[in-house]
């Protein structure tokens, strides 16, 4: 266990704009940062992050939490590993009960897999620099490839040793558990039940996911017969989905955002040689076809793409496929193919840093332009196959999302292929018509031919609302408890009291008395006889009353980190907002003054209690109405009585809150 106070001091010191900045490219706007949220695609920044509050929130997909509940979304991790990233992050040292290996072992299933493959990276490498084989074959290998010594420490590359079961054995030795072992496919299991390594006499070439712990492995094997395979890869498992994963991308973030582009090439090698050569913003998708997944990763810190390719047939067919991709999610894209043969890796050994870095500055080209050409040259001036291409083209300016950058493709692709540029707006027109109608009829309900909506408006109750809990149970559903709460007028009035005490429990209530009471102990005081129905509510009311007993205001700040998922949520929808007062409103060349939310506490504070209480006291009065349908003659006398009393305590608070009755 991790103790309190490590727990404590990793959240003092965990500052939220660095820990999101590490995986988000955020811009200031006003005294908020934004960019565009890493847990939805979206093309418009929504995503807020809070320097001052600590907490980010993004408007478009309702994600909202602190530094440490970031990093648990973001990296699927749990609440000790998230804590252990932060601490390692900030230099914070973790106090906590030393486990053995078996306890490791024991520890949950995911968690438990990354710790074992931050073992099997640390048994790679010390292979690699301790062992006879190691350094004989392994090292000697990468020294021989021209790599220097920083960066093959850099990248934890390593060496499998030959025998069949020596990482197997190790590992088992250790206390890992096999199952564990297969899970991550550092071994394979034969028909008998044992076990032996996958990557065996292989140099090894560790995988790590953006904060930078291991995930999975590449292995590449020294041998040159042919029915051994040049690249061996872990499997997929619950923490490496090869799909959301660019190797590099954890050594290159930074360099991404700072240089606003971001190169993409093929392999583990060229990687390296790049990062040798001084230049850090570069990933590889790993010899795999570029996905959605990964394009959205390299989305989150720019906008600019660089594809760095073999100069043969293969390399540019594999820029023509992925990029299609990269324009569809908005992404600018440009292309650079290496002469005679040549991929980045060779041609840094070969020509060096220097030419290397003066070649990628030269020879780019943007990607349409380029796709353009290559395709012309295929042509052999036959017009089928020329219209083909101008086809091919448009398609690829279709699926840019920006309409500007769309016209200024249509106009110079107009004279690159010397056709009018009416006919190839026509055609894509034409294109975008046919995409949105197959949209259109996947999003129907399957056999339907007319246009409706798939589901009931959403001012429209679910067909089940009006369901008791032994109907629901009957035919299958939850019970009201079990089901997602529907947001009620009372709900949302609660909900309005948590935020005032949030966001103004601690400012002093100047117009009651002398001034020295804060508004939360002045609020919950006329709230006595007020009982919350929804939990998350009724949880945050009932911590600001025990600490008015002990006079005192809570940090808002455990909100935004409490176990409960709802009681978190509702903190920080809260204290958020996408809006921000312009500071060109109150500045001396205007003069126009624009009052804050806080120069009005009083009425705030007073037209929220008396609404909550306005609609207690109808709830009552409906109570009433029901009771009077059965009560007796003696009993309806009494209800009509309080009846009349509740109207014109409801007509008295209408009155306080304005409100105009219509008859």
């Amino acid at each position: 266990m991790i103790t309190k106070e490590t727990i404590e001091k990793v959240l003092d010191a965990a500052r939220i704009e660095e820990v999101v900045g590490d995986f988000v490219d955020l811009k200031k706007r006003g005294t908020s940062l934004i960019g565009n949220c890493p847990f939805h695609n979206e093309k418009t920044p929504s995503f807020h992050v809070s320097v001052a509050k600590g907490i980010y929130k993004c408007f478009g997909c309702g994600a909202g939490g602190d530094s440490l509940k970031f990093v648990m979304e973001l990296e699927k991790y749990s609440y000790p590993e998230a804590i252990r990233y932060l601490a390692d992050k900030y230099s914070i040292p973790i106090e906590e009960v030393q486990r053995s290996p078996a306890q490791l072992a024991a520890q949950d299933k995911r968690e438990s897999l990354y710790v074992l493959s931050s073992w099997a990276g640390k048994y790679f490498k010390d292979q690699l620099w301790t062992t006879e084989n190691g350094q004989a074959i392994g090292l000697s290998y990468f020294k021989e490839r021209g790599y220097r010594e920083d960066i093959i420490k850099k990248f934890d590359l390593g060496y499998s040793p030959e025998q069949w079961t020596a990482l197997s054995d190790a590992a088992i030795g250790y206390g890992f558990h096999k199952d564990y072992l297969k899970e991550i496919g550092l071994s394979i299991e034969r028909d008998d039940g044992s076990v032996y390594d996958r990557f065996r006499g292989r140099v090894i070439f560790p995988i790590h996911n953006l904060t930078g712990r291991i995930i999975g492995f590449g292995g590449r094997t020294l041998k040159t017969e042919k029915s051994v395979p040049k690249y061996v890869n872990s499997p997929e498992s619950d923490i490496y989905h090869k799909s959301d994963v660019l190797y590099g991308l954890n050594f290159a973030k930074k360099s991404i955002m700072d240089h606003d582009c971001c190169y993409l090439v093929e392999g583990y090698a060229d990687v390296l040689s790049m990062h040798q050569a001084g230049v850090e913003n570069v990933v590889s998708s790993s010899g795999t076809s570029l996905t959605t997944g990964q394009i959205r990763l390299i989305s989150r810190f720019t906008k600019n793409v660089v594809i760095l390719y073999d100069g043969d047939a293969a390399g540019i067919k594999a820029s023509l496929r992925g990029t299609d991709m990269l324009l569809e999610e908005g992404l600018n894209v440009k292309v650079l193919l290496f002469p005679d043969g040549n991929d980045p890796d060779s041609y840094v050994q070969t020509y060096g840093a220097t030419a290397f870095k003066e070649y990628i500055a030269r020879h780019q080209e943007d990607f349409i332009f380029y796709k353009t050409n290559i395709l012309l040259k295929d042509t052999g001036g036959d017009p089928i196959k020329r219209a083909e291409v101008i086809r091919e083209v448009v398609q690829s300016i279709s699926l840019i999302p920006d309409e500007i950058k769309v016209s200024v493709f249509i106009q110079q692709c107009s004279q690159l292929l010397d056709i009018e540029e009416r006919v190839l707006l026509t055609e894509l027109n034409k294109m975008r018509l046919q995409k949105g109608k197959a949209q259109e009829k996947k999003d129907l309900p399957s056999g339907s031919k007319a246009r409706y909506p798939a589901s009931p408006p959403t001012d429209m109750p679910p067909a089940d609302f009006f369901l008791n809990d032994e109907e629901r149970t009957q035919i299958g559903l939850p019970t009201l408890s079990e089901a997602p709460r529907v947001i009620t007028p009372e709900i949302m009035q609660e909900r309005e009291i948590v935020r005032i005490l949030l966001n103004y429990g601690a400012e002093l209530a100047t117009w009651e008395g002398d001034g020295d009471i804060p508004v939360a102990p002045l609020l919950l005081s006329a709230l006595d006889d007020i009982t919350f129905e929804d939990k998350a509510s009724a949880y945050i009311v009932d911590v600001f009353r025990k600490k008015a007993e002990e006079y005192e205001i809570p940090d808002t700040r455990f909100f935004f980190s409490h176990e409960d998922k709802d009681v978190q949520d509702l903190a920080i929808t809260c204290v958020s907002t996408p809006y921000e007062l312009s500071p060109n409103w109150n500045d001396d060349k205007r003069k126009i003054y624009v009052s804050q939310e806080r120069e009005h506490l009083k009425e705030l504070t007073i037209q929220a209690v008396y609404r909550i209480k306005k609609r207690k006291i109808e709830r009552e009065m409906i109570k009433i109405r029901e009771e009077l349908k059965v009560s007796s003659a003696e009993d309806m006398e009494i209800l009509l009585a309080k009846y009349q009393k509740l109207k014109e305590a409801e007509k008295l608070l209408g009155t306080f809150l304005g409100n105009t009755v219509v008859k």
